[in-house]
């Protein structure tokens, strides 16, 4: 079993139940949030941190990608931005993977429910990841998550509204090949991407009886 792994930690249903399933295993995990700030505020921010103490998780980064998936939306062919964005995203956990020493990446996605948990779009996001990515909600559906959220407390945290497809196609691509991924990519200056998103980013450390702190971190940013 692995000793330690980075949640990709969203502020809704999925992510949260996923990183309780896998603490449980023995994982421990420090949690990734990727912000749509500036273009959204920092409300998702704010429940990754509240579902950081539900979860016991000691650790966060929150990474402001707006800009970044604002770029992707704009210079890249739209029907393909949410698994670009998931590759993006992807890129940076495994940049705070190498800061953490961590092993795995760990991601609430489940089979299906949207353009980017189709198996041919997962197959895209994980042929980027430089560490095995665990999923264990793929084969859960939507009402088995929501319970489990209420089983463990993060339900009521996560129930507002998400804005991750703010920026997403009317149509996204369901059955993207990796080479029409790669075509994409090569649109786009991945390397800045990536460092940018990452300039200034801090570790916040969780106390169990106290607020977050923040502590500056040296990370590679290696895309």
């Amino acid at each position: 079993m692995a000793r330690k792994g980075i949640l990709l930690l969203s502020g809704g249903f999925d992510s949260p139940v996923a990183g309780r399933l896998m603490s449980r295993q023995g994982l421990g995990l420090v949690a990734a949030h990727f912000s749509l700030e500036p273009i959204t505020d920092d409300a998702a921010a704010v429940k990754a941190r509240t579902l950081c103490g539900l979860l016991e998780i000691g650790s966060l980064y929150v990474v402001r990608v707006g800009e970044a998936f604002a770029e992707v939306a704009h210079a890249a062919n739209r029907r393909f931005y949410f698994i670009l964005t998931k590759r993006l995203m992807m890129r940076l956990a495994d940049a705070i993977g190498d800061r953490e020493e961590a092993e795995v990446l760990v991601t609430g996605e489940n089979l299906g429910q949207v353009s980017s948990q189709t198996l041919a779009s997962l197959r895209a996001i994980d042929a980027i990841a430089r560490r095995p990515v665990l999923r264990p909600l793929i084969g859960f559906d939507k009402q088995e998550i929501v319970d489990r959220a209420k089983e463990i407390g993060t339900y009521e945290v996560s129930k507002g509204p998400e804005i991750c497809d703010l920026l997403g196609p009317p149509r996204p691509s369901t059955h993207a090949r990796l080479d029409q991924i790669l075509g994409e990519e090569a649109k786009l200056d991945l390397d800045r991407l990536v460092a940018s998103s990452l300039r200034g980013v801090v570790a916040e450390r969780f106390k169990a009886d106290g607020p977050a702190r923040r502590v500056p971190t040296g990370m590679r940013t290696a895309a």
